[in-house]
């Protein structure tokens, strides 16, 4: 993979090259297609003595098996990941609790705590000698020009490249769905989520905790090191008093808001704060055009389903256009991308539709509601049959896209 600023013909170009943009070149490394991958920024080299990256991700078994197919899971197996066996959620206003375990489903986890950083990097390693993709950056598109043979992507320093087929991976502020003319619709929570790594008392145990707060959840993340990685949703007043605090503070603040599950919290790194929307787009597809990640699509962060939904755009997409360069079909018909659209708008949308529902149940101190949702996740726990349906849709086990790929 070399950066040009000869080639301005591609058959794909991919605009964003974050986990979701760079892992949908890496299916395609091997098709015969040429590919840019656009981004408006270098990206950052990955250090094994380097401090954990504040942003991580909570992989479903589902994403696993995509970046196993792509030849980075391997990659960041011999790096640095943590897999979490059980999960804790519980309810401050009440005794309602639900305790998940992998042992229920047969698997050997519910999922795996993975820096964004290292996901980049094992997916750019697989792609260091790719002949047919080209890294183009820094560059940022200007104006997007569609007809009926190709689409022309301008850059603001002047190159224009023409593809057959654009792909928008360039997240929820998707710069490439706006000039494209895909409508969006999207709403704020009028929330930040606070991150940041801390050490504890105890041991995380590959556990993750979950805690549902009126303010927003609190999670705890188990890191390979042995510390827990905070994300903690709080509407923006509150928020910004979090963020002021000084370290012992912030401490105090998460050993109180996480019920103390870990005991006290005792050390912390530097925080970030995120602000949160729910996202969706109005087609996932135009002729010549199509999204995939946050691009397509933004939810609330409480079940950590974000980037697994996007692994699953990319897989599925991947798929139809190899399908269709083997059929000698045009990859940027309108009539191949539909097929990826009916294949993951309506699941898309059941998700964040369903996690927005429990975002609005958990957020309120009405009575009746929280008596109705103690005695669910009580009645959830004890019932296994319908607790083992939903891991299973969490772990994204019900999914057969990582299939094509293989």
């Amino acid at each position: 993979m070399t950066a040009s600023r000869a080639r301005l013909q591609f058959d794909v170009v991919i605009v964003g090259a974050g986990a979701i943009g760079t892992a949908f070149a890496c299916a395609l490394r091997n098709s015969g297609l040429q590919i840019a991958l656009v981004d408006a920024r270098e990206p950052k080299a990955f250090t094994a003595a380097a401090e954990v990256d504040l942003r991580v991700f909570a992989l479903s078994p589902a994403s696993r098996c995509i970046l196993e197919s792509l030849g980075a899971w391997q990659i960041i197996q011999a790096q640095r990941l943590a897999a979490y066996t059980e999960m804790h959620v519980w309810d401050s206003s009440g005794s309602g609790c639900i305790h998940f375990d992998c042992a229920d489903v047969g698997e050997p986890a519910l999922g795996y705590i993975v820096e964004n950083r290292l996901i980049q990097h094992a997916l750019l390693v697989q792609l260091h000698s790719a002949h047919n993709i080209t890294a183009i950056h820094p560059a940022t598109p200007e104006s997007v020009v569609i007809d009926a043979q190709q689409v022309t992507l301008s850059l603001h320093d002047g190159r224009r490249l023409q593809a057959r087929l654009l792909v928008a991976a360039d997240g929820a502020d998707s710069a490439t769905r706006k000039l494209v003319g895909i409508d969006s619709l999207s709403v704020s929570y009028g929330q930040t989520a606070i991150v940041a790594h801390v050490v504890t008392q105890k041991p995380h145990d590959h556990t993750a905790w979950q805690r549902f707060l009126p303010t927003g959840p609190i999670a705890l993340l188990p890191l390979q090191d042995g510390r827990s990685s905070v994300v903690w949703s709080l509407d923006d007043a509150r928020a910004e008093e979090v963020q002021r605090l000084d370290d012992a503070g912030f401490c105090a603040a998460v050993t109180t808001a996480s019920d103390a599950i870990l005991g006290q919290v005792t050390a912390s790194t530097p925080r970030a704060g995120f602000p949160l929307q729910r996202m969706h787009a109005s087609e996932y597809v135009q002729a010549r055009c199509a999204l995939i990640g946050d691009a397509a699509h933004a939810l609330h962060p409480l079940a950590g389903q974000g980037v697994n939904m996007g692994f699953k755009d990319m897989a599925a997409l991947s798929a139809i256009i190899l399908d269709a360069q083997q059929r000698h079909r045009d990859v940027g018909d309108l009539g191949v991308l539909r097929c990826y659209q009916r294949a993951r708008k309506g699941e898309n949308l059941a998700m964040i539709t369903a996690l927005d529902g429990i975002k609005r149940l958990f957020s309120n101190d009405i009575a009746p509601l929280t008596w109705m949702r103690n005695a669910g996740l009580c009645a959830v726990d004890r019932f296994t049959p319908l607790k083992s349906v939903f891991m299973r849709r969490a772990m994204g086990l019900r999914s057969n896209l990582t299939e094509p790929m293989r």
